[in-house]
């Protein structure tokens, strides 16, 4: 996720003991139009050339003679910049958390935390612990994306998998441990159909109100349509298979026995295609997930704010708070579903996909209203995959290594919806283009998918 470049400091530049005004460092020009950094200072990439040099302005004139800021109109260090000082990536890490609202929401991990040694009531620890993770999400996913950017684009690319997940992969993991099966496989579908319907759906109606029709790279978003149909065939086969074995005679044990064995055989293919699909996107066919900047060189590079210890600590405390807010929002999953009458099959598939993915859904709805719907689309679609391709056959085989019969057998009217919301963002994101309509649709078909599951 592109981040706004930290500004350089004011200062007077030196070029062979010549004043220059306005002028770019050899060779170098630039249009009036581009926009600028910052006000005093800004970096420019031409396509095809060598690392960024800056430009320093200080009024009207420039004077050669020292620089308040040694190193600030020097060309970047390869890789992206000077080193990020532990001091520094602490102060990035104060600005991180600090000025952002969302982060008002962390004060509720006290009483998640601390409610079962309090002893309050299970709405209060559900809903504690529902809020204080959302804010945590978001820390874990910068900081995985900060270490990401130090460790190369293929494990760069399996932390981002594996970290970018790390939410609904413990919520999977503590509810399975409870036996909550049903709560499992309706997160994992209502973290499908979320992204796909209403992250989609939001993104495509703001960014159309803003830009009128926006553009996007259609193979990238084929590619992962066809992902996702794959998944969903291997989602479908166990509920089908379950279906089918009802109609015919035998013990129910041995159905229920023939249905796990085909989950768990169908995870570990999924998984198969996943690995096939990281080696597809990171190494083999990156150009068919660029933007048209990336493609023609034109992205600013993005510049690290956290040095990697700095970056693996923050990573491992927030994935630590996460795992203990999680047990907790889990633990107290029956007794809201019986205290406040909500359907389980609601709290799995409408609030839980929630926690993991709202400072995700915030991001894409953010960016699609600047014109950045690539962005915006890798977001929804690649986050479906993802969720499908990676934590589905997760969750299988976890329950498979904890004794726990997990299974693929979603329910026939599961897979239809599925099946059908597939098919339906497929047709509407094939021709690389959207509006405000596709987006009201979406919007209006997952609305449709929430009603139906208060009742069902």
């Amino acid at each position: 996720k592109t981040r706004a470049m930290r500004a350089a400091n004011a200062c007077c530049c030196s070029y062979g003991g010549e004043a220059l005004s306005n002028q770019w460092f050899p060779g170098k020009e630039i249009r009036e139009e581009m926009p600028r950094v910052d006000s005093r200072s800004m970096t420019v990439r031409q396509a095809g050339e060598g690392p960024a040099y800056t430009k320093c302005k200080r009024g009207d004139a420039m004077e050669m003679s020292g620089c308040a800021n040694e190193g600030a109109c020097m060309p970047p260090s390869a890789g992206g910049g000077q080193p990020v000082s532990t001091g520094e990536a602490f102060q990035n890490i104060f600005r991180f958390i600090f000025c952002s609202p969302l982060s008002l929401l962390l004060l509720c991990a006290i009483p998640g935390i601390g409610g079962s040694h309090w002893n309050l009531g299970p709405a209060l620890m559900f809903f504690s612990n529902f809020f204080a993770i959302v804010p945590l999400a978001k820390i874990l996913g910068w900081s995985t994306e900060e270490l990401a950017m130090a460790s190369g684009d293929v494990i760069g690319g399996l932390l981002n998998a594996t970290f970018g997940n790390a939410v609904e992969m413990m919520l999977s993991v503590f509810a399975l441990r409870e036996g909550l099966v049903d709560v499992v496989q309706g997160s994992l579908l209502g973290s499908i159909l979320s992204n796909l319907l209403l992250v989609l759906g939001m993104c495509f109606l703001f960014g159309g109100v803003y830009n009128h029709t926006q553009k996007f790279n259609a193979d990238g978003a084929r590619s992962q349509g066809a992902l996702l149909l794959i998944a969903v065939l291997g989602m479908a086969i166990p509920s089908i298979a379950s279906a089918a074995a009802d109609n015919k005679e035998g013990s129910g044990a041995t159905h229920a026995s023939s249905t796990l064995f085909i989950s768990r055989g169908a995870a570990i293919v999924l998984g198969i295609v996943y690995c096939f699909y990281l080696l597809f996107q990171l190494k083999t066919h990156p150009e068919a997930f660029a933007s048209e900047k990336e493609a023609g060189g034109d992205e600013e590079e993005e510049e690290a704010q956290l040095s990697v210890p700095v970056a693996v600590g923050l990573l491992l405390v927030s994935t630590l708070i996460v795992a203990v807010c999680s047990e907790g929002l889990v633990g107290s999953i029956e007794g809201v579903s019986e205290g406040l009458g909500l359907p389980r099959k609601f709290i799995g598939i409408v609030l839980l996909p929630i926690v993991g993915n709202a400072a995700e859904h915030t991001t894409a709805i953010t960016v699609a209203i600047k014109n950045k719907m690539d962005l915006a689309i890798n977001v929804a679609l690649g986050s479906s995959s993802q969720i499908a391709l990676l934590v589905v056959p997760f969750t299988v085989l976890i329950g498979w290594a904890m004794d726990v019969e997990m299974d693929l057998d979603f329910g026939l009217t599961n897979t239809a919806i599925l099946v059908l919301v597939v098919i339906i963002v497929g047709s509407i994101t094939t021709d690389g283009e959207s509006n405000w309509l596709e987006g009201m649709m979406l919007c209006a078909a997952y609305s449709l998918v929430m009603l139906t599951y208060w009742f069902l």
